[in-house]
Formats: C-alpha cells, structure tokens, sequence
C-alpha cells in the first residue's frame, strides 16, 4: 500500500512538473496549492508552510533591509520546511505507535496555558489572532507538542542519565572563581601486585585497563574507584585532593598536566602499581559562588534538559535517515 501512494505521489509530481514545463496558463496554476515535501506516505504543502511561518515571514518583510528581504526569506522557508519535515515524522511515528492526543486534553493543556498567562479566553485568543496566528492552528501546535512529549517518554527518556560526577564537574567549572595560582583537584584509580610476578603484574595491568574503559564508557569515576581500586583513596572515590605541580610525584606530572579538565588518563606503571587519574578541575585556590548543594538540583535539571535534546535531535535524524523524503520547494 504504501509502496503505491509513493508512486501515486511521484507521478502527481511529474505530472505538476510538466504543466510547469510547458507553461500551461500560470494565474491559474498559481491558485493551486501545490506540494512542496512528500514524506513517505503524507505530503506537506505550500500553504501548510505558509500558515506555519506566517509570523515569522511577515516580521522578516517588514523589519529586513530591502535588498536582502528575498535571500531571507528563502532561507527562512527552507528552515521552516526543515521543521515541519520533521514534525511530521514525529506525528507519522506517534500514530504507528498508536500514540493520540485527545480534544479533551488537548483542551485541558490549553486551559492550563491561558491561566498561566492570567488572561481569559476571549482576550488569548484575540491577542493570538493580532499576532497572525487562528486558534485552529494553535490547538494544532499544542497538540503537536503534546504528541512530541509523550513520544519522548516512551522512547528516549530512558537513554538520559546525569550522574553525581557530572554534576560536580560543571559546578566546578561554572561556580568557581580562580582566584591564585593553577593547582589541580585530582581522581586516581591504582591497581597493585601481591606477588612478584609478571603474571601478577599483567593482571593488575588488565585490571586496571578495563577500569580506565569503563571510565571513558561513561561510568561513574568515583563508583568504579569505590569498587575497583586498590589504593587507599578508593573509600573516598578516588578524591586524592587538589595538588600543585610542585607537590606532584613526576609520574603524576606526567599524567595529569597534559590533560584538559574532565579528561582521563593513560594507565601508567607507578612505584604504587598501575595508575591512571582524572583531572577534576585545575581552579587551584577558589571562591565558591553557591554551596554545591544549593545548587545541585538547578544543574542536574540544566544537564539533563540539555542531554534530553541532545538526544531528541539524534533520534528523529535516524527516523529521517529511514524515511522516504522528497523537497519540491
């Protein structure tokens, strides 16, 4: 079935293409909406992105330098087209999923945003109407919106997790001011030998080389420490404290002070046994601007809207990837 409607929809194209090649009377093609976007078995058209872009397009003629109007807005359009490709890949993928939105949540949610902005009904949707825009194609948008959500929960909320050591790590580079000179807070992981010998040796250099992996997978530094380490600073997750490069033993300069903050490095052999550490923060003396705990919620929620996007953004590019898509515009 699908196959067909694709094929139904190239043969429309063609057929729209050779009206246009031989220049069949123009006023009336030009009152024809025409398609601008097939996207597998839905097509998206011209007057679909000028109700989507209204607003924008508008503010473009009117506030763009005279010269430029046309060059802007051929590249709004094309951004605009963008977006509503994938909008509707996301509303084709919520309807195979048997996912809906329903008039009367759509209502609830709508409801909720009006008393939000303290004002009535009649008064929202006259002001929505001075901004160019009908309640029909607002509800539209919301429930688009709506639609987006819940296909997150269901499929990529699961793949997003901020952790406690990402979390100090951008509060120490966000609520830290250097203050003297560069010294470096340091993690460190060391797996040692009881017997001399080299089979001894090889597994702790094993142990310690599948450690640094699930280090760099994105595990957390301090867990592994705690269950992996070792060394004495393995109760404390590793923390060995903050160190200036003249109290650092040379294996350690070697390790650490080529790296960049958050960076973890190679496993070195050390009078101790096989080491490899993680450069925390190089603030040397610093002047906290907030308690780490007065400010943890406000991070862990900023990271994890930001890595909830990232991963929004790869999601609907791999269902791009597997759609059939086609610009006429």
């Amino acid at each position: 079935m699908r196959e067909s409607v694709k094929f139904s929809l190239r043969i429309l194209f063609a057929i729209l293409s050779l009206l246009v090649f031989f220049q069949l009377p123009v006023a009336r093609a030009e009152m024809v909406d025409r398609i601008i976007a097939i996207v597998n078995d839905d097509v998206i058209t011209f007057s679909d992105l000028n109700r989507e872009g209204a607003a924008l397009f508008r503010r473009i003629t009117q506030e763009a330098p005279p010269d430029k109007v046309e060059a802007t807005l051929l590249k709004a359009r094309e951004e605009m087209l963008s977006s509503l490709i994938d909008k509707l890949i996301v509303e084709q993928r919520a309807k195979k999923m048997g996912i809906s939105v329903g008039n009367t949540e759509l209502d609830a949610a709508i409801s909720k945003i009006i008393e939000r902005n303290k004002t009535t009904p009649e008064k929202f949707w006259q002001q929505l109407a001075l901004m160019g825009s009908s309640e029909q194609d607002y509800r539209e948008r919301i429930r688009s919106q709506m639609l987006q959500d819940r296909l997150i929960d269901y499929e990529i909320r699961s793949r997003v997790v901020v952790n406690e050591e990402r979390i100090r790590e951008f509060y120490e580079k966000n609520y830290a001011q250097k203050m003297k000179e560069e010294a470096y807070h340091v993690l460190q992981m060391g797996f040692t030998w009881k017997e001399n010998t080299q089979a001894a040796k090889d597994d702790a250099r094993l142990r310690a080389e599948e450690a640094r992996k699930q280090a760099l997978a994105g595990q957390d530094f301090r867990t592994l420490a705690g269950k992996s380490s070792d060394l004495p600073s393995a109760k404390d997750g590793g923390d060995i404290g903050v160190f200036k490069k003249e109290e650092m033993a040379d294996y350690m300069k070697t390790s650490i002070l080529g790296l960049q903050v958050g960076q973890i490095s190679a496993v070195q052999e050390t009078p101790v046994g096989y080491q490899f550490f993680k450069l925390l923060s190089n603030c040397g003396d610093v002047n906290l601007q907030a308690s780490y705990e007065s400010v943890k919620e406000q991070i862990r929620q900023r990271l994890y809207e930001e890595a909830l996007n990232s991963q929004f953004q790869k999601w609907v590019k791999e269902l791009r990837d597997q759609a059939y898509i086609k610009k006429i515009l």
